[in-house]
């Protein structure tokens, strides 16, 4: 059977009498199900061969084959008329011979047609594996196979706590205009400011576009549901441009607003009130329930508050920073933006380095 891997006509499907008696009996129905969804470009042509197959039972019109010549040649002329802006003049529909027979062909041809196009539209959903496929650019992809979320860092200092059994695709530094990362699973993104080049996370059918902010993206492809939380900043959140044409709004989100998007029915939900939303309220991670605006605060109880928000390491000198308060909103920041702010406000003597999820704060005190 491996033989339909080559077809690209439908009358390939139509000389396969395994297609015939899937479509007519339902025989063979996993086999050839599992083999249209494995690829979504096969749909079209798979919905089109069996609406030839289907159009068939219909019991055969007592037309000769003259009759049915000679009216395949009337819609010919009939067209052509139209084209030229010329009237041919047509005998009534309902005054043919066999119109009965010709009309319930159509009829079912449009009804299974619009029908399976529904069916197809719906249940094909596009995947993270499809996203990335589609980008010229070469991506770099780090999976969270652990039990706990992993912290990346993106080129242009965003950044990105992954969750477990979550995967993030992005380039090794980006290129042109925009900033595009892919996500399957969830993830709390933080956003390094850049109004001149838009960041877009690419989510199942679901694109969120920032300039910086902060935000939790949740697509997991084998979930129904794509559901997007801004904690500071705004965002929009729009359908993918693969399925547009079907719902092409834009849902604006400000903080503590959320939106989810059912992927059956391409329909956005709009939760602007998420302490009523208890999935979401049980969801929330640290780094959105603490504050990261600190009024003369010990150096080391901000570190604390970052280790708890990113689940990180922060190695520093505790002896020379004992005595060293801060007054500073570290608010809508990605990580890397924290520390620098950080170290800055302690003296030239102080910076970081960061592998990974573990940070070092190297400083000689504060000034």
């Amino acid at each position: 059977m491996q033989k339909r891997n080559h077809y690209n006509k439908i009358e390939d499907f139509l000389a396969d009498e395994s297609f015939q008696k899937w479509v007519r009996e339902g025989k063979e129905r996993e086999h050839w199900e599992e083999w249209t969804v494995e690829n979504p470009q096969r749909a079209k042509l798979v919905a089109e061969a069996r609406l030839w197959v289907l159009a068939t039972r219909v019991p055969e019109p007592t037309l000769s084959s003259s009759e049915v010549a000679a009216a395949l040649q009337a819609s010919r002329d009939k067209i052509k008329s139209i084209e030229k802006g010329t009237a041919v003049p047509s005998i009534p529909l309902w005054r043919r011979t066999g119109w009965r027979s010709i009309a319930a062909v159509l009829v079912l041809g449009l009804a299974l047609g619009w029908l399976f196009k529904r069916q197809t539209l719906t249940q094909d959903t596009l995947t993270y594996t499809e996203l990335i496929n589609q980008d010229t650019q070469g991506l770099i992809e780090q999976a969270n196979n652990t039990h706990k979320p992993q912290l990346i860092t993106l080129s242009d200092g965003s950044s990105v706590l992954l969750q477990p059994k979550s995967k993030l695709s992005y380039p090794k530094s980006f290129e042109g205009d925009e900033r595009k990362v892919y996500l399957s699973g969830e993830g709390f993104f933080e956003i390094s400011k850049n109004p001149k080049k838009p960041f877009f996370v690419f989510a199942n059918e679901i694109v969120t576009k920032v300039i910086g902010t902060s935000f939790r993206v949740k697509a997991y492809t084998d979930q129904p549901d794509v559901e997007i939380v801004v904690r500071t900043g705004k965002v929009n959140v729009s359908s993918n441009q693969a399925i547009s044409q079907l719902n092409n709004e834009t849902v604006q989100l400000l903080p503590n607003q959320g939106v989810r998007f059912t992927r059956k029915t391409l329909i956005f939900e709009k939760i602007t009130d998420l302490t009523r939303e208890k999935p979401d309220a049980q969801s929330i991670t640290a780094i959105e329930q603490l504050s990261f605006e600190f009024s003369d605060v010990p150096v080391a109880q901000i570190l604390k508050t970052i280790e708890q928000a990113y689940l990180v390491e922060i190695d520093y000198p505790q002896e020379k920073l004992k005595d060293c308060y801060l007054t500073t909103s570290l608010s809508d920041q990605p990580l890397p933006e924290k520390l620098k702010i950080i170290c800055e406000s302690l003296g030239n003597t102080t910076r970081y380095e960061m592998n990974g999820n573990r940070i070092t704060i190297l400083s000689e005190g504060c000034n």
